[in-house]
């Protein structure tokens, strides 16, 4: 499979008021090293790209401005998803519902990318990216269901999951089989790119967060990530929870307030 296949995650963005703190807290809790120095971007916010220990990259931070957050951004990460056609495809998201938060652009040498929401709130970017001239054929390795510091799962929490499944499996070519069932929370139902689980679609519950993507990265070892997060200024959602294949996985607030999920095994002592 190639990755930069439609419907593909391709990138994901962090948007921090503090790069310098989101730097020393993901390197201790998921081993990342982002740049020092951010490079200027033309809306004055500056852009660090988030490094891996095997020389890939995980993604980017996108310092929020003052201007940024007078207009309501707020910490948070943001997946990027493949398409070809990204004009189409904010036709698409318009006429189901949903609205744009900016309008298709492009940048050299990075691609076409559009900021939409899903007719129910859930924030992501639509992206045809520009390979590099000396590697036409690359493509992305940002996630990866088993790795660790790579994105591992997307998980869309939604008020109308029928109308979710519908929209994204059309937008983007994903199937949606088999749902693990979590009593009061419903089903929670598996989504798949070219065959392989990307993610699940649950259903938002009336905790005022409304419909939102999350997303997690792979940590070595759970049980030193969650020691990791608390030692340096984050705030675990709960226990970690055992998942189907023997792994563990926890939600956290980074010390700016950003979500992110966390999975790995648990290695002990």
């Amino acid at each position: 499979m190639a990755d930069n296949e439609r419907g593909a995650f391709i990138w994901y963005e962090l948007m921090t008021e503090d790069p310098a703190g989101a730097r020393e807290f993901y390197s201790a809790v998921v081993g990342w090293e982002i740049e020092a120095e951010g490079k200027a971007m033309p809306t004055g916010a500056t852009y660090r790209m988030i490094g891996r220990s095997d020389g890939g990259f995980a993604g980017g931070v996108l310092e929020i401005t003052a201007d940024m957050k007078a207009g309501g951004a707020t910490p948070g990460w943001l997946g990027y998803i493949h398409h070809a056609d990204v004009d189409g495809a904010i036709a698409a998201t318009k006429a189901a519902g949903g609205a744009v938060h900016m309008p298709p652009m492009d940048m050299p040498g990075v691609g076409r990318m559009a900021m939409v929401s899903d007719p129910q709130g859930a924030v992501f970017y639509v992206m045809r990216p520009t390979p590099p001239a000396e590697n036409p054929d690359a493509t992305s390795d940002v996630f990866s269901i088993d790795q660790a510091q790579h994105m591992r799962w997307n998980e869309l929490w939604t008020t109308d999951q029928d109308a979710a499944v519908s929209l994204y499996t059309d937008l983007f070519g994903w199937t949606q089989e088999g749902a693990m069932e979590m009593g009061e929370m419903g089903d929670y139902r598996f989504i798949q790119h070219d065959g392989t689980g990307i993610g699940a679609i649950g259903k938002a519950q009336a905790d005022g967060q409304g419909s939102r993507w999350q997303y997690f990265a792979g940590v070595d070892d759970i049980d030193r990530a969650c020691k990791a997060v608390t030692e340096n200024g984050g705030k675990l959602l709960g226990e970690p929870q055992q998942i189907p294949g023997g792994e563990y996985s926890v939600y956290a607030h980074d010390p700016q307030g950003a979500t992110i999920g966390l999975v790995g095994p648990q290695r002990g002592d």
